[in-house]
């Protein structure tokens, strides 16, 4: 499992135990107030102020910082999307910022990228 994949499921643990966070001004306020576990920011993000407060935010709070090529794949893997009956996702909004506050139960995925982050 590469780390892509195992992010990916690390994201969807998350939701479904209601510890993740999408966007700028939710994601904040989780990092303000020392909670955040993992941060995940999109490298397409067209707007340089937008990544420059993410990245001040982690390395002034020492929350582990994780890049993704896609804002439309981090949508994805946070959740908003709609899925239709054969599984795939439509519908698709972009997310270029993503904070992880509970992973939920240990699995693989959990332990690669905490590997990851160490090695980072």
């Amino acid at each position: 499992m590469d780390i892509m994949a195992a992010l990916q499921l690390v994201l969807r643990k998350s939701l479904a135990n209601g510890g993740l966070t999408r966007g700028l001004h939710e994601g904040a306020k989780i990092i303000e107030k020392h909670t955040a576990l993992l941060c995940v920011l999109a490298e397409d993000c067209n707007q340089p102020d937008y990544v420059k407060l993410v990245k001040a935010l982690c390395t002034d709070h020492n929350v582990n910082l994780i890049s993704v090529p896609s804002a439309k794949t981090l949508g994805e893997w946070a959740g908003l999307c709609k899925i239709d009956s054969d599984g795939n996702a439509r519908k698709v909004v972009g997310c270029s910022c993503v904070v992880v506050q509970d992973f939920g139960e240990e699995h693989a995925g959990l332990s690669i990228v905490q590997e990851y982050v160490k090695a980072h």
